[in-house]
């Protein structure tokens, strides 16, 4: 038997994942390309400034990806030190210009050794009971900050749930690359992480809604609730429960609750 709880999800993920979706959604920045590591650059980069009003997200998304000749990977492989000049002036919110040079310095650094950023997130051991991506997130984490003199400033911008935080924007961009359907939104690029093995990005929208649904008991909006979350939505439906964040978005947005 089908709940009402199923059913309001089912219905609204329905509503949301969909093409119409993207052109108002920080994804739309990704579905700009074709190449997957121009898809895995600007979904990550974008993914990791998407925070505040979204028509600006989307604004600086494009022009950050115009600051790299729309030509992402090939920018950061192939670009000299001289050509960081031109991002002096690209802020989001506290995204500033220390932060793009470090961004840039990694980016260039992994993809010359490295095919596909996936690579920097696959486990070879699950850890026993330990969710996936906490160990996921918290090994990314260790790798991205491995250069030298990292800014710390920069920490900030990319999160880990050893510290509590609830990683709302890498969630979302494995989101993005992991999950795949007929229906265009995610791209489904990855191939060796489990759509069943993904989690819920908690934002606002989201806890207004997980809340009033009887998903998210939590008080505390940290990686312990992203896990409860995810573990209420994978429990009916175990093969995809990030699908549900269409819904539990769509449904703030329409401010059901």
């Amino acid at each position: 038997m089908v709940s009402s709880i199923q059913q309001t999800l089912e219905f609204y993920a329905k509503k949301y994942n969909n093409k119409n979706f993207i052109e108002t959604d920080p994804i739309s920045i990704p579905h700009s390309f074709s190449k997957r590591q121009d898809i895995e650059i600007s979904a990550f980069w974008t993914a990791t400034i998407a925070w505040g009003n979204r028509k600006s997200i989307i604004q600086n998304g494009r022009r950050l990806m115009q600051l790299m000749d729309n030509s992402p990977h090939d920018f950061v492989v192939h670009h000299q030190e001289s050509d960081r000049k031109n991002f002096e002036k690209f802020v989001h919110r506290t995204f500033q210009y220390t932060d793009t040079l470090y961004f840039l310095e990694f980016f260039q650094n992994y993809y010359i050794h490295n095919n596909s950023l996936e690579d920097a997130f696959v486990l070879t051991s699950t850890g026993g009971e330990t969710p996936y991506f906490e160990m996921a997130f918290n090994q990314f984490h260790q790798r991205f900050f491995n250069l030298e003199n990292v800014p710390a400033r920069t920490l900030k911008h990319v999160s880990k749930p050893s510290s509590g935080s609830r990683c709302k924007r890498l969630v979302m961009f494995l989101r993005w690359m992991v999950r795949k359907d007929n229906k265009g939104v995610d791209f489904g690029l990855w191939k060796n992480i489990k759509m069943s093995q993904l989690m819920i990005p908690l934002d606002v929208h989201v806890e207004r809604s997980a809340r009033s649904l009887g998903l998210l008991k939590r008080s505390s909006l940290d990686w312990k609730a992203v896990v409860e979350l995810s573990d209420n939505c994978r429990r009916i439906r175990p093969d995809d429960p990030s699908y549900y964040d269409f819904a539990l978005f769509g449904m703030s947005i329409e401010k059901l609750f």
